[in-house]
């Protein structure tokens, strides 16, 4: 599931939440948050979220949920910003499904990683500016 910004994540970890509180999906795995950003991290951890620390700059968070307890059936739902979709796309790319040799690419994946999390941010702060004019 894709959003634009990361503050969006509220808003769908809480509809997810709402389907499990209802008992319409059973979570199969803890949810979990991945990423490699410690801003990021404090945010997941904010949400109630188990974060891991990805060494690999990757971000996203995985639920994995089935039908019903008895049900043999799993579906993970994984949630990222449209920059983070993109990182994966290219680090995929380069990354797999054996890691580069390529010191330069893997150098600017660590670079690109690290606009994806300023362009998160700086995409929050444009909507938070916008939402607060439309409020005016």
């Amino acid at each position: 599931m894709l959003h634009l910004y990361q503050a969006q994540f509220t808003q769908i970890h809480r509809a997810i939440n709402q389907r499990l509180d209802s008992q319409d999906w059973i979570l199969y795995e803890e949810p979990k948050a991945y990423t490699w950003d410690p801003e990021s991290r404090g945010f997941f951890e904010n949400q109630g979220l188990n974060v891991e620390v990805k060494e690999s700059l990757y971000t996203s968070v995985h639920y994995v949920i089935k039908p019903r307890a008895d049900s043999p059936v799993s579906c993970e739902i994984q949630v990222r910003t449209l920059l983070e979709e993109v990182w994966g796309e290219i680090d995929h790319l380069v990354n797999y499904p054996e890691p580069t040799d390529n010191i330069a690419c893997r150098e600017q994946i660590g670079v690109l990683a690290r606009l994806v999390g300023a362009g998160s941010r700086l995409a929050d702060s444009i909507c938070r500016g916008y939402a607060d004019e439309e409020s005016e």
